[in-house]
Parts: structure tokens; sequence; C-alpha cells
């Protein structure tokens, strides 16, 4: 299986804390987390994580920056905009996106 590796991007620790959890509970993903906007960028220059995935509490501004950068800098990273909804719906987001690692 391929290993994911995300970035989850958010303002409330709590949150990040749970969605990385939540994240490394399935085989072969890892998740690292900030709340800091400006330092997303050069963690995703050095690592170029698969996902980025977009949190509570971030301004619609960096959410369309991020998209745009992420997209300029490697088309093959995708950004996900989630806002709750559980373990489940986090899966089917990611399956969407990488529908060969479905089991």
């Amino acid at each position: 299986m391929k290993t994911l590796r995300f970035l989850v991007i958010g303002k409330n620790i709590e949150i990040l804390d749970t969605l990385k959890r939540v994240i490394e509970n399935n085989e072969g993903w890892k998740a690292e987390t900030m709340n800091d906007e400006n330092a997303c960028y050069d963690y995703i220059r050095e690592h170029q994580p698969n996902i980025i995935l977009l949190s509570s509490g971030l301004e619609d501004k960096f959410e369309k920056e991020i998209k745009v950068f992420c997209e300029d800098f490697d088309g093959k990273i995708k950004v996900i905009d989630h806002y709750g909804g559980g373990s489940g719906l986090l899966k089917n987001e990611v399956y969407s996106i990488f529908p060969n690692l479905q089991p």
C-alpha cells in the first residue's frame, strides 16, 4: 500500500490532534499538523505531502492562496476542505482523490 502523507492546517489545536489520530489510524497514512499558515509553505516545499487537509478556523484568503500554491508548486498535491463529519467522511474524501487505494 502507498503511504499517504498529510499536512493538516487549522487553528484549533484539539481538532488538529484529533484529525492526526484519525488519519494515522489508517495503515500507511501519516499526518503532520500546523496552525501557522506562513510556515506551511516551507513545509510543503521541503516535504511535499500528498494531501493538504484544510481544517477549521482558516481565512478564505489563505485557503484560496494555498490551493493556488499547491497547484503551481506540484499539481500532484491534493487539497481537501475538511470541516468535520467524522472518519467516514474523511476516508471518502481521500478515496475520491485516490480511488486506487480503496480496500
